[in-house]
């Protein structure tokens, strides 16, 4: 590939809302009505909008309760399904998809495979770390990668996503 154009910070976090929109969102409202509500406390969470939007201070002093469990099970969850996407859209998300950008091997430009999807989705972590430091980087990288892609060896591009 000789035009290769490496996907910004912007157009990859655009993806990411929209891929949050399309995947976890639907994810999350599964999980929460299997969960009959235990997993996570919106009443809880209202309360304390509430309080903050009042101006009370002790807003914050006690978090919505969640579960452990359900947790879990929706992150392996939106982990399966966004890999089920990578397989089919061959690197792409929903988000990436409308964006017309593909998550492919740094080094051959080829599609990804499951050990790099998987070390990718568990890079999101390192790219947490500081105040979301791995993912800004991407805006001052001249290949645009974030700290995920570097430990995964993979980079997100412009180019045609073939079914």
């Amino acid at each position: 590939m000789n035009n290769i154009k490496y996907a910004g910070f912007w157009v990859r976090f655009l993806a990411s809302l929209l891929d949050t929109l399309f995947l976890a969102v639907p994810v999350g409202i599964v999980i929460y009505f299997l969960s009959d509500g235990a997993w996570f406390d919106f009443a809880g969470l209202q309360q304390n909008m509430t309080m903050a939007l009042n101006g009370n201070p002790q807003a914050l002093h006690v978090q919505p309760q969640t579960s452990t469990k359900w947790e879990l099970l929706f992150e392996l969850a939106v982990l399966a399904v966004t890999m089920l996407f990578w397989k089919k859209w061959r690197g792409a998300t929903p988000g990436k998809k409308l964006l017309n950008v593909k998550i492919v091997d740094a080094k051959t430009f080829q599609d990804i495979n499951n050990k790099q999807a998987i070390i990718r989705s568990f890079g999101y972590i390192l790219s947490s770390l500081p105040l979301l430091f791995g993912f800004i980087m991407a805006a001052f990288r001249s290949d645009k990668r974030t700290l995920h892609d570097l430990v995964a060896g993979t980079v997100v591009i412009y180019g045609e996503n073939r079914e």
